[in-house]
């Protein structure tokens, strides 16, 4: 049986990126909802439609796991899927705790979509982690459409970003969490704006070691050569030049991923 990963684009390909280094004996589906990214700009009811509709289709297809390599669809529908299906359900959360952890002392800013940082889940996550109320929260929305359309190196997502950041006295920050899968595509670019005593830290790691406990857990994990299927919103995708599109991706993750 195969593990989903689920997201509103290609965001989650960074989680899927991961769990292909931990488990390179496993088969994967990946589904990315493209014709309603991106989430975290819509009514949290549009994006638990979404999610009920994808979630829907990945049961079908008989996943034994789905992992919401989405923080705006976990924060929206995380819960509700859980009710419906007794499969494994793993969710992504900005990893604040992790952050403040690692260091304790100095500021945390977490960059996330605008209906991640408003949300209840984040609200009660920063109201349990940050009791020397450390955590800052800014919503990056510009930069999920700029991976959408493969724009990671510009003087566009530049400006942006440091618009974006221009407020922020670093000197006093240890980490930038990003709360978002799509914001992994643009770590040189945070690199060449943040001093270096600000390091990332993002969900993934957690997330997938989250997912290698549950299928342990059920005896689950299987022993298999590896492979991808990908899915637009339902639809297989086939087509030579989307594939290539894809790999190109996963090629942009490797030579962001030993970042620090």
């Amino acid at each position: 049986m195969k593990i989903a990963f689920f997201d509103s684009g290609i965001g989650g390909l960074a989680v899927l990126h991961h769990a292909m280094k931990l488990l390179p004996r496993e088969q994967f589906i990946f589904f990315a909802d493209e014709d309603h990214v991106p989430y975290g700009v819509k009514p949290r009811e549009q994006v638990m439609e979404f999610v009920g509709e994808a979630f829907g289709f990945l049961v079908d297809c008989g996943v034994k796991a789905i992992v919401t390599a989405c923080n705006t669809a976990t924060s929206v529908a995380v819960k509700e899927m859980r009710q419906r299906y007794d499969i494994p359900i793993i969710g992504m959360e900005p990893a604040a705790k992790r952050a403040l952890d690692l260091d304790g002392e100095h500021r945390v800013l977490v960059v996330a979509t605008p209906i991640t940082v408003s949300g209840q889940k984040m609200r009660i996550l920063i109201e349990h982690v940050d009791k020397e109320h450390l955590v800052d929260l800014l919503p990056l929305p510009r930069l999920v459409e700029f991976a959408e359309r493969m724009e990671f190196r510009s003087k566009e997502v530049a400006g942006y970003l440091k618009e974006q950041l221009a407020s922020y006295d670093f000197s006093k920050y240890s980490a930038l969490v990003l709360g978002c899968t799509h914001f992994n595509y643009f770590k040189d670019t945070f690199r060449e704006l943040l001093p270096e005593n600000v390091h990332f830290v993002d969900g993934n790691e957690g997330t997938v070691r989250e997912l290698v406990r549950q299928l342990k857990a059920r005896n689950a994990l299987e022993d298999h050569p590896m492979s991808v299927e990908y899915f637009y919103s339902g639809r297989k995708v086939e087509a030579p030049s989307e594939l290539a599109r894809l790999q190109s991706y996963m090629k942009r993750l490797d030579e962001m991923y030993f970042l620090p």
